[in-house]
């Protein structure tokens, strides 16, 4: 037997070859177990992955997947990975019309200009001293809440301690995160900006009795302990493909084309039936570790699935001959676009955009939010597009849930681009489309994704980046000391849908390995 192809037997059998059970792999190899990887598809990565997705163009954008912020260092480093971020200098650029004139607010650049750009904005210091105000509350919650993510699920009660803000707490943790925002800030520009975090992938108004949005905003502002969002360098697919490599190195099998179909398990031992091209095989292993969705995890050990997940989100990626100039000429486009651009995000527009959706009805102005990786990190692209000034956009579209595309999701996808550019575009100097590249055919480079889409491709369920909504760091009367245990002794959940799963962080993947190793010393 090739040493590439699936042994019969392993110490542990990991289903899904995304990060996190990269990650998995990674940690369990490195203590000298057997670990076999089951992948799917023909690479790794997941939704973490690099593609060229327009014909003929030297461009590698992060198609899915495409910040990082929740990956601990203590992972890059217990690993040895060859993979690092860079910052970004300004955070966020959202633009307005007000009285005619075409403003915004720049995040970001120094205190300062951050401190001027709210003047600017809004004619005051109120509005600059409740943003310190409040962020200087998150930056604290973030030290203290983000080393837990790799511990064993602290109580409500220890969380709340080691939190150690009862106001804090009130506002993160206790009622909806629309209150906090409407007490503290006036300016309803301001306002959407804050709100954003809390609506990322997460389809919620901002007084959601179920605090979904809430749990939303926490993930997004404790990221690293600083809530900073940082680019990877040389795109998403460089941190899975430097995983992938770690895990190898250390010894794991890594079998691509391989679809688990079945997990049969006494809580002792189990066996996992997997499908290739040739026909149906079986690996035994003393643990299965599920990088996949709950929903998939049920369907391979039979047991009862949990309700259904729906994304709620329009993910669409660009490349660009030049950066547009905008309207508000007080701002360089190299600025706006290297962090944040939100689009149609003020307050009321985002509680508009979810009524709407809600209602069965697309946004009339789809809410989103861009950036530029090229401008932090021109080694996507071919040296002779960055000669050129090329640059790449990703944008993010909020308020787009799965049930509006299911009619015809072609159809919906172009009617809604669309709209979401259109919003773009009037506070843009120029059209976006006259400074689209063309591919090798002629076609402009750009394409976009639903959540009907990536449950096709990906397997997310309903399209839901975080495949289920994101649970609270701590634990409850449905959870085990990891956070990724099942109802079965031996098998585990390592996907996003663990509790402090969703985003790109390796953090389900480490704490399923902590938990086997654990378990293997009694």
């Amino acid at each position: 037997m090739s040493p590439h192809e699936p042994h019969p037997t392993y110490d542990a059998v990991i289903v899904g070859g995304g990060h996190n059970g990269l990650v998995a792999a990674g940690y369990l190899a490195r203590a000298g177990r057997s670990v076999l990887v089951l992948e799917r598809l023909d690479h790794t990565g997941g939704a973490a992955v690099s593609t060229r997705p327009f014909a003929g163009v030297d461009a590698r954008l992060s198609r899915y997947s495409y910040l990082v912020s929740l990956l601990p260092e203590k992972i890059v480093r217990d690993l040895g990975l060859r993979f690092r971020v860079q910052g970004r200098t300004i955070s966020s650029y959202t633009p307005v019309e007000r009285d005619g004139r075409a403003t915004g607010l720049l995040v970001g650049g120094g205190e300062e200009r951050t401190r001027d750009a709210f003047a600017r904005l809004t004619g005051g210091e109120r509005e600059y001293a409740a943003w310190r105000r409040f962020y200087g509350m998150t930056g604290e919650v973030a030290q203290r809440v983000f080393p837990t993510l790799t511990e064993p699920l602290p109580s409500r009660d220890a969380l709340r301690r080691r939190v150690d803000d009862d106001e804090a707490w009130r506002v993160l943790f206790e009622e909806p995160i629309g209150v906090a925002v409407e007490e503290r800030f006036a300016d309803d520009l301001v306002r959407g900006v804050v709100l954003t975090d809390a609506l990322i992938g997460t389809f919620a108004d901002a007084h959601d009795p179920s605090l979904k949005q809430n749990r939303c905003f926490l993930y997004h502002v404790i990221g690293g302990g600083t809530g900073a969002w940082d680019v990877p360098v040389g795109g998403m697919g460089a941190l899975t493909d430097a995983l992938a490599a770690a895990a190898r190195d250390a010894g794991a099998v890594i079998a691509t084309g391989h679809e688990a179909v079945r997990i049969a398990t006494d809580g002792r031992t189990a066996e996992v039936t997997y499908r290739t091209g040739d026909g149906e095989g079986v690996a035994s292993a003393r643990h299965v570790l599920v990088n996949a969705s709950p929903q998939a995890l049920a369907e391979l050990t039979g047991d009862t699935p949990p309700g259904p997940a729906e994304g709620a989100q329009l993910k669409v990626n660009m490349l660009l001959t030049r950066l547009p100039r905008l309207r508000d000429t007080a701002v360089d486009p190299r600025e706006a676009f290297a962090g944040t651009f939100h689009i149609a995000e003020g307050y009321r527009q985002l509680a508009a955009a979810h009524a709407q959706a809600a209602a069965g009805e697309l946004p009339a102005a789809p809410p989103s939010e861009i950036y530029c990786h090229s401008l932090t990190d021109p080694s996507i692209l071919g040296a002779d597009l960055v000669e050129r000034g090329y640059q790449t956009l990703t944008l993010f579209g909020l308020h787009t849930p799965a049930r509006l595309f299911e009619r015809d999701n072609d159809a919906v996808r172009e009617e809604l681009l669309k709209a979401t550019l259109a919003q773009l575009d009037a506070h843009l100097a120029e059209p976006l489309a006259d400074c689209l590249a063309l591919d090798a055919d002629g076609r402009p480079c750009i394409e976009a994704r639903t959540p009907l889409d990536l449950e096709r491709d990906l397997g997310l369920p309903g399209g839901n980046i975080f495949h289920r909504d994101l649970s609270w760091p701590h634990a409850d009367e449905s959870t085990g000391r990891w956070g990724v245990e099942t109802p079965h002794a031996n098998v585990l959940l390592c996907g996003a849908g663990a509790v402090r799963g969703g985003g790109v962080s390796g953090v389900p993947g480490h704490n399923a390995a902590m938990a086997v190793l654990e378990a293997a010393q009694g």
